[in-house]
């Protein structure tokens, strides 16, 4: 067995150990092993911080993106509340003609039927004024 004088990485202090080269090795690799556990930890760690940073922005967008689109609807409702008004109002005078329209249909068909009837059935012969009689 051969001894040397190592640093202890329990305790970060000079000490001297007897280890034989085996066990050495098995020391290396152990420390090995452990940094690789270490720096695996710290990543998985740093990737799950950063996925939950990236969820809490999102949500952070979310909300924020909801508040503006509420706030765009009140704004719309307060321009279009007046023009909903005008809406309503050209409607109902529009029907309003139109119920007047349908009267006077009502009112003055006979009259129009029997006229177009009279006109179209009672022929009157007569020359029309441009025809020239050539003689």
């Amino acid at each position: 067995m051969a001894s040397y004088r190592t640093r202890c990485c329990r305790c970060y202090s000079d000490c001297f150990a007897s280890y034989s080269w085996s066990s050495v090795g098995k020391h290396a690799l152990n420390t090995f092993s452990s940094l690789f556990n270490m720096v695996l930890s710290f990543k998985t760690g740093k990737n799950r911080r950063l996925k939950q940073a990236k969820e809490e922005a999102q949500a952070e967008i979310e909300q924020y993106r909801l508040q503006r689109e509420k706030e765009f609807k009140a704004k719309e409702a307060a321009a279009l509340g007046s023009h909903g008004s005008c809406t309503t109002e050209v409607e109902k005078e529009t029907q309003e003609k139109m119920s007047i329209i349908q009267q006077n249909f009502q009112k003055n068909r006979e009259v129009v039927l029997s006229q177009l009837l009279s006109l179209v059935c009672d022929i009157k012969p007569e020359i029309h004024v441009n025809y020239r009689i050539n003689g």
